[in-house]
Protein backbone atom coordinates (compact mmCIF):
# COMPACT_ATOMS: atom_id res chain seq x y z
CA UNK A 1 0.00 0.00 0.00
CA UNK A 2 1.10 3.57 -0.68
CA UNK A 3 -0.92 5.28 2.05
CA UNK A 4 1.09 7.36 4.51
CA UNK A 5 1.52 6.51 8.15
CA UNK A 6 0.27 8.89 10.82
CA UNK A 7 3.87 9.90 11.53
CA UNK A 8 4.16 11.37 8.01
CA UNK A 9 1.43 13.99 8.57
CA UNK A 10 1.51 17.24 10.50
CA UNK A 11 -1.38 16.85 12.95
CA UNK A 12 -0.48 19.50 15.52
CA UNK A 13 -3.63 21.18 16.85
CA UNK A 14 -5.73 19.52 14.14
CA UNK A 15 -8.85 17.46 14.81
CA UNK A 16 -7.88 13.86 14.16
CA UNK A 17 -10.51 11.12 13.79
CA UNK A 18 -9.01 7.73 14.69
CA UNK A 19 -11.19 4.79 13.58
CA UNK A 20 -10.38 1.85 15.83
CA UNK A 21 -11.81 -1.62 16.42
CA UNK A 22 -12.81 -1.67 20.09
CA UNK A 23 -15.35 -4.47 19.62
CA UNK A 24 -14.21 -6.24 22.78
CA UNK A 25 -15.97 -8.95 24.80
CA UNK A 26 -18.03 -7.69 27.73
CA UNK A 27 -19.15 -9.51 30.86
CA UNK A 28 -22.77 -9.53 32.01
CA UNK A 29 -22.11 -6.49 34.21
CA UNK A 30 -20.68 -4.58 31.23
CA UNK A 31 -16.99 -4.73 32.15
CA UNK A 32 -14.35 -5.41 29.49
CA UNK A 33 -13.09 -9.01 29.60
CA UNK A 34 -10.20 -8.67 27.13
CA UNK A 35 -8.63 -5.28 26.42
CA UNK A 36 -6.06 -6.40 23.81
CA UNK A 37 -7.69 -4.44 20.97
CA UNK A 38 -7.62 -1.31 23.11
CA UNK A 39 -3.97 -1.80 24.03
CA UNK A 40 -3.00 -2.27 20.38
CA UNK A 41 -4.39 1.17 19.51
CA UNK A 42 -2.70 3.04 22.36
CA UNK A 43 0.60 3.82 20.55
CA UNK A 44 -1.33 5.65 17.82
CA UNK A 45 -3.44 7.55 20.35
CA UNK A 46 -0.44 8.45 22.50
CA UNK A 47 1.45 9.70 19.45
CA UNK A 48 -1.46 11.95 18.50
CA UNK A 49 -1.57 13.27 22.07
CA UNK A 50 2.16 13.99 22.00
CA UNK A 51 1.71 15.86 18.72
CA UNK A 52 -0.94 18.08 20.35
CA UNK A 53 -3.72 16.86 18.11
CA UNK A 54 -7.36 17.11 19.12
CA UNK A 55 -8.31 13.43 19.12
CA UNK A 56 -11.68 11.89 18.25
CA UNK A 57 -11.93 8.11 18.60
CA UNK A 58 -14.64 6.18 16.75
CA UNK A 59 -15.61 2.51 17.07
CA UNK A 60 -18.48 0.07 17.08
CA UNK A 61 -19.23 -2.58 19.70
CA UNK A 62 -21.46 -5.63 19.61
CA UNK A 63 -24.49 -6.03 17.36
CA UNK A 64 -26.55 -2.89 17.81
CA UNK A 65 -28.10 -3.24 14.33
CA UNK A 66 -28.71 0.46 13.84
CA UNK A 67 -30.54 1.13 17.12
CA UNK A 68 -29.49 2.46 20.51
CA UNK A 69 -28.84 -0.31 23.02
CA UNK A 70 -27.24 0.59 26.36
CA UNK A 71 -25.74 -2.91 26.47
CA UNK A 72 -23.43 -1.89 23.61
CA UNK A 73 -22.50 1.57 24.83
CA UNK A 74 -18.79 2.45 24.61
CA UNK A 75 -18.87 3.99 28.09
CA UNK A 76 -16.80 1.12 29.64
CA UNK A 77 -14.19 1.64 26.92
CA UNK A 78 -13.94 5.30 27.92
CA UNK A 79 -13.10 4.26 31.46
CA UNK A 80 -10.25 2.03 30.30
CA UNK A 81 -8.88 4.71 27.97
CA UNK A 82 -8.96 7.28 30.77
CA UNK A 83 -7.04 4.92 33.05
CA UNK A 84 -4.46 3.82 30.45
CA UNK A 85 -3.85 7.31 29.09
CA UNK A 86 -4.16 9.10 32.44
CA UNK A 87 -6.44 11.74 30.99
CA UNK A 88 -10.06 12.82 30.89
CA UNK A 89 -12.11 11.33 28.05
CA UNK A 90 -15.01 13.38 26.70
CA UNK A 91 -17.92 11.05 25.96
CA UNK A 92 -20.99 12.47 24.18
CA UNK A 93 -24.16 10.39 23.94
CA UNK A 94 -23.93 10.20 20.14
CA UNK A 95 -21.32 9.90 17.40
CA UNK A 96 -22.71 12.68 15.17
CA UNK A 97 -24.60 15.92 15.68
CA UNK A 98 -24.22 19.34 17.22
CA UNK A 99 -22.97 18.16 20.62
CA UNK A 100 -20.15 16.19 18.97
CA UNK A 101 -19.18 19.13 16.76
CA UNK A 102 -19.17 21.51 19.74
CA UNK A 103 -16.95 19.27 21.86
CA UNK A 104 -14.62 18.81 18.89
CA UNK A 105 -14.39 22.58 18.41
CA UNK A 106 -13.87 23.32 22.13
CA UNK A 107 -11.27 20.61 22.86
CA UNK A 108 -7.75 21.72 23.61
CA UNK A 109 -4.69 20.17 21.90
CA UNK A 110 -3.95 16.74 23.37
CA UNK A 111 -7.50 16.16 24.60
CA UNK A 112 -9.62 13.16 23.60
CA UNK A 113 -13.27 12.56 22.72
CA UNK A 114 -14.63 9.03 22.43
CA UNK A 115 -17.73 8.88 20.24
CA UNK A 116 -20.68 6.67 21.13
CA UNK A 117 -21.16 3.39 19.23
CA UNK A 118 -21.21 4.01 15.46
CA UNK A 119 -23.60 1.12 14.89
CA UNK A 120 -26.36 2.83 16.84
CA UNK A 121 -26.94 4.43 13.42
CA UNK A 122 -28.16 2.33 10.49
CA UNK A 123 -26.24 4.66 8.17
CA UNK A 124 -22.99 3.17 9.45
CA UNK A 125 -24.04 -0.35 8.52
CA UNK A 126 -25.46 0.72 5.16
CA UNK A 127 -22.32 2.67 4.15
CA UNK A 128 -24.46 5.78 3.87
CA UNK A 129 -22.64 8.79 2.36
CA UNK A 130 -24.94 11.08 4.33
CA UNK A 131 -23.97 9.48 7.64
CA UNK A 132 -20.30 9.44 6.61
CA UNK A 133 -20.45 13.17 5.87
CA UNK A 134 -21.98 13.93 9.28
CA UNK A 135 -19.29 11.83 10.99
CA UNK A 136 -16.51 13.55 9.03
CA UNK A 137 -17.71 17.02 10.13
CA UNK A 138 -16.00 16.61 13.50
CA UNK A 139 -12.44 16.21 12.15
CA UNK A 140 -9.77 17.40 9.71
CA UNK A 141 -7.61 14.25 9.43
CA UNK A 142 -8.69 10.59 9.22
CA UNK A 143 -6.58 7.77 10.71
CA UNK A 144 -7.50 4.15 10.02
CA UNK A 145 -6.46 1.93 12.92
CA UNK A 146 -9.01 -0.82 12.22
CA UNK A 147 -7.35 -3.30 9.86
CA UNK A 148 -9.47 -6.08 11.39
CA UNK A 149 -12.58 -4.47 9.84
CA UNK A 150 -11.18 -4.08 6.34
CA UNK A 151 -13.53 -6.70 4.91
CA UNK A 152 -16.60 -4.61 5.83
CA UNK A 153 -18.27 -1.93 3.76
CA UNK A 154 -19.35 0.44 6.51
CA UNK A 155 -19.57 4.21 6.32
CA UNK A 156 -16.77 4.94 8.81
CA UNK A 157 -14.26 2.80 6.88
CA UNK A 158 -15.47 3.33 3.33
CA UNK A 159 -17.61 6.22 2.09
CA UNK A 160 -16.16 8.56 4.72
CA UNK A 161 -12.88 8.87 2.79
CA UNK A 162 -14.54 11.18 0.26
CA UNK A 163 -14.88 13.84 2.95
CA UNK A 164 -11.21 14.02 3.98
CA UNK A 165 -8.23 15.47 2.19
CA UNK A 166 -5.82 13.74 4.57
CA UNK A 167 -6.20 10.03 5.34
CA UNK A 168 -3.48 7.84 6.79
CA UNK A 169 -2.79 4.59 8.63
CA UNK A 170 -2.33 4.09 12.36
CA UNK A 171 0.83 2.41 13.62
CA UNK A 172 -0.75 -1.02 14.25
CA UNK A 173 -2.44 -0.97 10.84
CA UNK A 174 0.86 -0.12 9.15
CA UNK A 175 2.69 -2.83 11.08
CA UNK A 176 0.05 -5.38 10.08
CA UNK A 177 0.40 -4.55 6.39
CA UNK A 178 4.20 -4.56 6.51
CA UNK A 179 4.27 -7.95 8.25
CA UNK A 180 1.70 -9.58 5.99
CA UNK A 181 3.51 -8.26 2.92
CA UNK A 182 6.53 -10.27 4.06
CA UNK A 183 4.33 -13.37 3.88
CA UNK A 184 3.03 -12.46 0.44
CA UNK A 185 6.63 -12.09 -0.75
CA UNK A 186 8.51 -14.39 1.64
CA UNK A 187 12.19 -14.95 2.06
CA UNK A 188 12.89 -18.65 1.44
CA UNK A 189 12.81 -21.29 2.78
CA UNK A 190 9.18 -20.52 3.61
CA UNK A 191 7.43 -22.86 6.06
CA UNK A 192 3.81 -22.80 7.14
CA UNK A 193 1.99 -24.46 10.04
CA UNK A 194 -1.74 -25.05 9.77
CA UNK A 195 -3.94 -26.37 12.57
CA UNK A 196 -7.18 -25.71 14.38
CA UNK A 197 -10.69 -26.88 13.62
CA UNK A 198 -11.77 -24.62 10.73
CA UNK A 199 -10.52 -26.70 7.81
CA UNK A 200 -12.18 -24.65 5.08
CA UNK A 201 -10.63 -21.38 6.25
CA UNK A 202 -7.17 -22.94 6.51
CA UNK A 203 -7.49 -24.42 3.02
CA UNK A 204 -8.29 -20.96 1.68
CA UNK A 205 -5.02 -19.76 3.16
CA UNK A 206 -3.05 -22.82 2.06
CA UNK A 207 -4.25 -22.48 -1.51
CA UNK A 208 -3.52 -18.75 -1.42
CA UNK A 209 0.16 -19.26 -0.53
CA UNK A 210 0.65 -22.53 -2.42
CA UNK A 211 2.98 -21.09 -5.06
CA UNK A 212 5.32 -19.70 -2.39
CA UNK A 213 5.53 -22.64 0.03
CA UNK A 214 8.52 -24.89 0.67
CA UNK A 215 7.26 -26.84 3.70
CA UNK A 216 3.80 -27.39 5.22
CA UNK A 217 3.30 -28.80 8.74
CA UNK A 218 -0.14 -29.89 9.90
CA UNK A 219 -1.89 -30.39 13.22
CA UNK A 220 -5.42 -30.31 14.59
CA UNK A 221 -8.53 -31.24 12.60
CA UNK A 222 -6.90 -30.34 9.30
CA UNK A 223 -4.12 -32.88 9.98
CA UNK A 224 -6.74 -35.52 10.79
CA UNK A 225 -8.54 -34.81 7.52
CA UNK A 226 -5.29 -34.94 5.52
CA UNK A 227 -4.51 -38.27 7.20
CA UNK A 228 -7.89 -39.62 6.07
CA UNK A 229 -7.33 -38.34 2.53
CA UNK A 230 -3.98 -40.14 2.42
CA UNK A 231 -5.61 -43.45 3.33
CA UNK A 232 -5.05 -43.39 7.09
CA UNK A 233 -7.52 -44.15 9.85
CA UNK A 234 -8.59 -41.42 12.26
CA UNK A 235 -10.67 -43.29 14.87
CA UNK A 236 -13.08 -40.97 16.70
CA UNK A 237 -11.05 -37.87 15.84
CA UNK A 238 -12.85 -34.89 14.38
CA UNK A 239 -12.51 -34.58 10.60
CA UNK A 240 -14.12 -32.52 7.82
CA UNK A 241 -15.25 -34.86 5.06
CA UNK A 242 -16.55 -31.95 2.97
CA UNK A 243 -12.94 -30.79 2.53
CA UNK A 244 -11.57 -34.07 1.14
CA UNK A 245 -11.79 -33.04 -2.53
CA UNK A 246 -9.88 -29.81 -1.91
CA UNK A 247 -7.33 -31.62 0.25
CA UNK A 248 -6.65 -34.23 -2.44
CA UNK A 249 -6.21 -31.43 -4.96
CA UNK A 250 -3.80 -29.64 -2.61
CA UNK A 251 -1.78 -32.83 -2.06
CA UNK A 252 -1.45 -33.28 -5.81
CA UNK A 253 -0.42 -29.64 -6.29
CA UNK A 254 2.13 -29.88 -3.46
CA UNK A 255 3.70 -32.98 -4.99
CA UNK A 256 3.97 -31.26 -8.38
CA UNK A 257 5.74 -28.30 -6.78
CA UNK A 258 8.03 -30.39 -4.52
CA UNK A 259 6.48 -28.92 -1.37
CA UNK A 260 7.22 -30.98 1.75
CA UNK A 261 3.97 -32.01 3.41
CA UNK A 262 4.61 -32.98 7.03
CA UNK A 263 2.10 -34.82 9.21
CA UNK A 264 2.76 -35.51 12.92
CA UNK A 265 5.00 -38.52 13.60
CA UNK A 266 3.17 -39.16 16.85
CA UNK A 267 0.05 -37.87 18.55
CA UNK A 268 -1.50 -37.34 21.94
CA UNK A 269 -4.76 -39.28 22.17
CA UNK A 270 -7.53 -40.25 24.55
CA UNK A 271 -9.84 -43.22 24.59
CA UNK A 272 -13.55 -42.54 24.47
CA UNK A 273 -15.18 -39.19 25.07
CA UNK A 274 -13.31 -35.97 25.93
CA UNK A 275 -15.65 -35.44 28.86
CA UNK A 276 -14.98 -38.91 30.23
CA UNK A 277 -11.45 -40.24 29.79
CA UNK A 278 -8.99 -41.58 32.33
CA UNK A 279 -5.72 -40.24 30.90
CA UNK A 280 -4.07 -39.25 27.63
CA UNK A 281 -1.33 -41.27 25.94
CA UNK A 282 1.06 -41.14 22.98
CA UNK A 283 0.24 -43.01 19.79
CA UNK A 284 2.06 -43.17 16.46
CA UNK A 285 0.50 -41.38 13.50
CA UNK A 286 -1.06 -43.23 10.57
CA UNK A 287 -3.71 -45.60 11.84
CA UNK A 288 -5.78 -44.50 14.81
CA UNK A 289 -7.88 -47.24 16.48
CA UNK A 290 -11.65 -46.94 16.32
CA UNK A 291 -12.30 -45.68 19.87
CA UNK A 292 -9.35 -43.27 19.99
CA UNK A 293 -9.47 -39.50 19.57
CA UNK A 294 -6.48 -37.30 18.63
CA UNK A 295 -6.11 -34.24 20.90
CA UNK A 296 -2.60 -32.87 20.20
CA UNK A 297 0.67 -33.57 18.44
CA UNK A 298 3.15 -35.76 20.33
CA UNK A 299 6.75 -35.12 21.50
CA UNK A 300 8.38 -36.63 18.39
CA UNK A 301 6.19 -34.46 16.15
CA UNK A 302 7.06 -31.41 18.25
CA UNK A 303 10.76 -32.09 17.80
CA UNK A 304 10.35 -32.71 14.07
CA UNK A 305 8.35 -29.51 13.56
CA UNK A 306 10.83 -27.49 15.63
CA UNK A 307 13.70 -28.79 13.49
CA UNK A 308 11.96 -27.79 10.28
CA UNK A 309 11.11 -24.36 11.69
CA UNK A 310 14.78 -23.80 12.50
CA UNK A 311 15.62 -24.25 8.81
CA UNK A 312 13.11 -21.64 7.60
CA UNK A 313 13.67 -17.94 6.95
CA UNK A 314 9.93 -17.11 6.98
CA UNK A 315 7.10 -18.85 8.87
CA UNK A 316 3.33 -18.46 8.71
CA UNK A 317 1.32 -20.12 11.47
CA UNK A 318 -2.48 -20.39 11.49
CA UNK A 319 -4.24 -22.58 14.03
CA UNK A 320 -3.24 -24.53 17.17
CA UNK A 321 -1.87 -28.08 17.17
CA UNK A 322 -4.28 -29.43 19.76
CA UNK A 323 -7.47 -28.72 21.68
CA UNK A 324 -6.24 -25.59 23.45
CA UNK A 325 -9.34 -25.23 25.60
CA UNK A 326 -7.83 -28.04 27.68
CA UNK A 327 -4.46 -27.07 29.19
CA UNK A 328 -3.30 -30.70 28.94
CA UNK A 329 -3.60 -30.54 25.15
CA UNK A 330 -1.77 -27.24 24.58
CA UNK A 331 1.74 -28.66 24.80
CA UNK A 332 2.20 -29.04 21.05
CA UNK A 333 1.16 -25.46 20.44
CA UNK A 334 3.29 -24.20 23.31
CA UNK A 335 6.38 -26.05 22.07
CA UNK A 336 6.16 -24.35 18.68
CA UNK A 337 5.65 -20.91 20.26
CA UNK A 338 8.84 -21.42 22.28
CA UNK A 339 10.71 -22.68 19.23
CA UNK A 340 9.80 -19.56 17.27
CA UNK A 341 10.70 -17.33 20.19
CA UNK A 342 14.17 -18.92 20.36
CA UNK A 343 14.77 -18.57 16.64
CA UNK A 344 15.66 -15.58 14.50
CA UNK A 345 13.08 -16.60 11.89
CA UNK A 346 10.58 -13.94 10.87
CA UNK A 347 7.11 -15.32 11.57
CA UNK A 348 3.50 -14.23 11.47
CA UNK A 349 0.93 -15.91 13.71
CA UNK A 350 -2.77 -15.57 12.89
CA UNK A 351 -5.91 -16.95 14.54
CA UNK A 352 -7.29 -16.16 17.98
CA UNK A 353 -6.32 -19.39 19.79
CA UNK A 354 -2.78 -19.45 18.40
CA UNK A 355 -2.22 -15.75 19.05
CA UNK A 356 -3.47 -16.04 22.64
CA UNK A 357 -1.13 -18.96 23.31
CA UNK A 358 1.77 -16.99 21.83
CA UNK A 359 0.92 -13.90 23.90
CA UNK A 360 1.03 -15.93 27.11
CA UNK A 361 4.43 -17.43 26.31
CA UNK A 362 6.36 -14.83 24.33
CA UNK A 363 8.70 -12.91 26.60
CA UNK A 364 10.13 -10.54 24.04
CA UNK A 365 9.35 -8.55 20.95
CA UNK A 366 11.33 -9.48 17.89
CA UNK A 367 10.77 -11.67 14.90
CA UNK A 368 7.18 -12.66 15.74
CA UNK A 369 4.19 -10.65 14.59
CA UNK A 370 0.93 -11.62 16.28
CA UNK A 371 -2.01 -10.67 14.09
CA UNK A 372 -5.31 -10.05 15.89
CA UNK A 373 -7.15 -9.47 12.62
CA UNK A 374 -8.24 -13.04 11.88
CA UNK A 375 -10.17 -13.29 8.66
CA UNK A 376 -8.82 -9.98 7.32
CA UNK A 377 -5.23 -11.18 7.66
CA UNK A 378 -6.08 -14.31 5.72
CA UNK A 379 -7.93 -12.37 3.04
CA UNK A 380 -5.07 -9.92 2.67
CA UNK A 381 -2.49 -12.70 2.29
CA UNK A 382 -4.59 -14.54 -0.28
CA UNK A 383 -5.41 -11.41 -2.26
CA UNK A 384 -9.15 -11.40 -1.58
CA UNK A 385 -11.04 -8.13 -1.83
CA UNK A 386 -10.98 -5.95 1.28
CA UNK A 387 -13.43 -3.10 0.61
CA UNK A 388 -11.98 -0.65 3.16
CA UNK A 389 -8.45 -1.03 1.78
CA UNK A 390 -9.72 -0.68 -1.79
CA UNK A 391 -11.61 2.51 -0.89
CA UNK A 392 -8.54 4.02 0.78
CA UNK A 393 -6.34 3.19 -2.19
CA UNK A 394 -8.85 4.69 -4.61
CA UNK A 395 -8.98 7.88 -2.56
CA UNK A 396 -5.17 8.07 -2.60
CA UNK A 397 -4.80 7.72 -6.39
Amino acid sequence: MTLPSLAELDIAERRVLIRVDFDVPLSKDGSVMNDRKILNALPTIRYAMAQNARIIIASSLGSANGRYNKKYSLEPIGGILSEKLNTEIFFPDNCVGEAVKKIGADMQPGQIMLLENLEFHRGELENSPEFAKRLAECADVYVNEAFSLSDRKHASINSIFEYFENICLGFQFSKEIESLDRIKEPEHPFAAIFGGSDVSEKLDLMEGVLEKLDTVMLGGVIANTFLLALGGETGKSKIDETALFRINRFISSAETRNIRLVLPQDLVAVEGDLNNYSSSFIISGGRIPENIQIVDIGPAAQSDFEDKLSQAKTVLWAGPMGICENAEFRKGTESLVRALERSETFNVIVGQDTVEAAMELCQREGKSFLSHSGRCSIKYITGDNLPALHAMEEKNR
